[in-house]
């Protein structure tokens, strides 16, 4: 058999093979620790961009907002950023408005859409630098 650097032809598949799994969990990890960041991240912004009802409990959507996370094997990690409970169900309302009982319409109070429009952007500059660095930093 033929030797190429050091390596016979006949093992250069296995080679390649580690070599690439290598790669791919070290990118797996970068993109794991990003979004562990991005996602902290996204959650300060949301409790200071949220909106909060003056008196009593006033705030406590703003602060219910939480990052859970879970685990995949081989792959990244899901990362979900999300309002707790009870407040979940003010998100729709808050951000799109609704119809009042009596007649009419409460605006909306966007404030979602744009933290999710900067975390996407950089998630994505974090992990195409990570990518291009080979997962290595």
């Amino acid at each position: 058999m033929k030797r190429l650097t050091g390596i016979d032809t006949s093992q250069l598949a296995g080679e390649i093979t580690r070599g690439l799994e290598k790669y791919s969990k070290d990118v797996v990890k970068a993109v794991n620790v990003s979004s562990e960041k991005i996602g902290k991240a996204a959650v300060k912004k949301l409790k200071e961009t949220s909106p909060k009802r003056q008196g009593k409990g006033g705030g406590d959507y703003a602060k219910s907002w939480k990052m859970t996370t879970e685990p995949a094997v081989g792959q990244p990690d899901n990362r979900i950023i999300h309002a707790g409970k009870p407040h979940y169900r003010l998100t729709h309302l808050l951000e799109n408005g609704h119809a009042k009982a009596g007649g009419g319409r409460v605006a909306a109070r966007p404030h979602i859409g744009k933290v999710e429009e900067e975390v996407i952007k950089d998630f994505m500059t974090e992990v195409e630098e990570e990518i291009n660095n080979g997962g290595a930093s």
